[in-house]
Formats: structure tokens, sequence, C-alpha cells
């Protein structure tokens, strides 16, 4: 697991300065935190079916069955064997990869005129691929870290106090001319394309203004904005306003999701969960009652993933049984499309638990967010509560309450 700690530490022990490596293509247009993720996830898979085959290039990557099956329906994009894609395919993998290689996650090494690369730390990978808020995080401090070694960081920083479109023009203008100077890249219109991947991200954590259509933006920058696939691409509900219900919302509009989407992230969650079950409960259930004994190789969605696939990838939605437990408690007659109420109660208060005792004990390295916890509940439940953060016994009488009323 990788802290906050650990990241600064692996960007404080290197040096990114672009004076030194002119290096122009340290992050580029197709860096945004979703495509960063998942092509991470698309580089560990295939090391993982290709365990002879340390070494990959970027058409390794995107010609793998992985790919083929995730990238194609998630982003919307034309099959990876199209001769139309070729262009579309290179970028949208050879620029997360450069980005990787640029920031030593990975190394790169050139033959012929072909790229090729080696993973240089796994754990950084890992963390990257795991989820966008993970990727979030590691880009808003490489971004940093680059343009403090860089010793351009001042104009940036000027920038987020002052806030006016005067003072955008004129760090625009800065960074495309010391961009030129300092880098391979010698056309301004190359420059204005990553611009916004720089700012942005530092925008958002900093909670401040950032760029929009090639001006200073409107709006404080969201979480939404950073991403390839942005607004009403996972769900219509994802933009419902806050004074209707959920259910109304889908009543009225109807409920369109991206299905691969979310299928593809309770995967990875699944696979993220067992593996941490594995190693700090050696593999047992997550629930002790009668039918808790042997191994624990069922992960169950506490919420059902057709009815709330918004928290399907959660894994604090996700609770590992026996093949007993989830076929014959969790849904009853080994029917996967019901559940049992009470039951999912009992779930419900041992994840509780299990995430609150994860948290004590591991602090930032938990593969669990309080806020999350919250999120699940008030999906799950279709209510709003605000609960002060790590307040268990609250989490605990929302679902006692919950049960009793219903």
């Amino acid at each position: 697991m990788i802290s906050n700690k650990d990241l600064i530490h692996f960007f404080e022990k290197n040096n990114y300065d672009l004076r030194i490596s002119n290096n122009g293509r340290w992050i580029d247009q197709k860096c945004t935190p979703d495509v960063v993720c998942i092509v991470s996830d698309c580089i560990l898979n295939y090391l993982y079916e290709n365990e002879d085959d340390i070494v990959f290039s970027v058409t390794d990557i995107w010609k793998c069955d992985y790919t083929k099956e995730n990238v194609e329906e998630i982003f919307s994009k034309p099959g990876t064997d199209h001769e139309k894609s070729v262009n579309e395919y290179d970028k949208f993998f050879s620029q997360p990869i450069e980005l990787l290689a640029s920031s030593n996650v990975l190394k790169k090494e050139k033959k012929g005129n072909r790229n090729f690369y080696t993973v240089n730390d796994l754990d950084m990978l890992q963390y990257i691929s795991w989820k966008e808020k993970n990727t979030v995080e590691f880009l808003f401090i490489y971004i940093k870290k680059v343009l403090k070694d860089s010793k351009i960081w001042d104009s940036f920083s000027n920038f987020f106090e002052i806030q006016t479109q005067e003072a955008y023009l004129n760090l625009k203008e800065k960074f495309e001319n010391y961009i030129i100077e300092n880098t391979n890249i010698n056309k301004p219109l190359e420059v204005r394309r990553i611009f916004s991947k720089v700012i942005n991200p530092l925008a958002y954590k900093f909670k401040k203004l950032g760029t929009s259509r090639g001006r200073i933006s409107k709006n404080i920058i969201t979480y939404s904005s950073l991403m390839y696939n942005q607004e009403n691409f996972r769900d219509l509900v994802s933009n419902k306003p806050k004074n209707i219900t959920r259910k109304e919302w889908i009543e009225q509009n109807g409920y369109q999701i991206n299905i691969q989407f979310y299928r593809y992230q309770s995967e990875k969650a699944k696979k993220q969960l067992k593996k941490h079950n594995i190693f700090y409960r050696n593999g047992a259930s997550e629930v002790s009652d009668e039918y808790s004994q042997g191994e624990a190789t069922q992960v169950h969605h506490i919420f059902p993933q057709h009815s709330h696939p918004e928290i399907s990838g959660y894994v604090e939605n996700l609770i590992c049984l026996t093949p007993t437990q989830h076929l014959y408690k969790a849904h009853p007659n080994n029917n996967t499309q019901i559940i049992d109420y009470e039951y999912q109660e009992v779930l419900l208060k041992a994840k509780a638990n299990i995430i609150q005792k994860d948290i004590e004990h591991l602090g930032d390295i938990s593969i669990y967010e309080f806020s999350n916890v919250i999120e699940v509940i008030n999906k799950g439940f279709n209510e709003n509560h605000e609960i002060e953060n790590n307040d268990f016994v609250g989490i605990m009488n929302i679902i006692t309450l919950h049960y009793l009323d219903n």
C-alpha cells in the first residue's frame, strides 16, 4: 500500500527539471486521470498475462484482449484493430505511458525507432491503477514537483492567489515561452493543448479557478472536468439536482449508464478486496456466523450491482463471503437477483466494523475511505445523511434505524 508520505518520498528522490531533461512530453493532452488510471491497469494486466515478458511497447498494451474488452466500450472508441483508430490509440496509450516513464514509474529504452518499457516502481503503478482518486493525487504531486524543479512554480502560485483574467493570460504566456525555450516543443498550439492538463489538476486540489476553452474558468475546477469522459459519461444521476430525489430523477429522465464502465470498476474493486482480505485476514470471511467456515472465495455487493451501479466499484460496498454465505444467505435459493434484507443489515454492520478497524490500524494506507462509507449508505438507502468523519457509531445507528423503519 502507498501512503501520502510514500508518494512524496517517491517524487523527492527524482529531479524533474525541464531545463535539464528538455522533455516536452512529461505530460500531454491525453493525460487525464481516468486515462492514466486505466492505461496503468492495462499495463499491469498485460504483465500478469505475460509473466515471461517484462518488456512491453505501446502497441502491446493497446492490442491486448483486456484493452479490447474495456477501453473500447468504456471510452466509446473504435475497435483497437480498426485501421482508422491507429493514430488515436497511439496517442491514447503512448502519452500516459510517456508520462509514467517521465515520472520514473516506468523505465524507457529506445531500440531503433521504437520505445520499449519496463516497470521501475510496481507499487506506484498499482497505486495509480487502483482508482482515479489515486491518479489525481499522483498527478497533483507530480505536476507540482516538475514545476518546482523547473523553477516556474511561482508563476502558477501567483495565479492561484490573484485569480484574474490578466493573471491567467500572464501565466499562460510565461508557460508557453518557457516550454518552447526549454523543451523540444516549438509551437505555441502544442503547449496550449497541454496547459489545461497542467493547471487544472492543481486548481482542483486548491479549489481554485483554472482554464476552460482558452480562458480563465468561470467556476472552480471540478473533479469531473479533469476527466477524458466528462459530464453524462457514467450516468444521468450524477447530474441530479439536489432538490429532488434520485428516484424522481430516474423516473423523469430514465437511467442511462455506461454499463461496461461500472462492470470494469466492480471487477477491479473485487480483485483489490480479495487481495487485501487474503493479506490481512488470511482469506477468511468478513462475517462470523454458522456459515463462515472455509475460505471466503466470493465477493458480494451489499447493495446490488444491478440496482446501484454507481457504488458497485466501491470496496466499501463489497464484502468477502464463503460460498455458502453468498449463495444461501445473501442470495436466498442461489438466486443472485434477490437479496435477504435481514442479512443485508448483518453484512453492512460487519463491513462497517471491519472498515473502522482497518482505518484505525492502517491509517492513510487503508483501502477504505470514510467518505465512501457515507456515500454507500446514502445511495444504498436513498437517503442523505451528514456524518462527522470516522463516526462509526453514527453509521451503526443509521443502519439500525433504517431496517427498523423498513
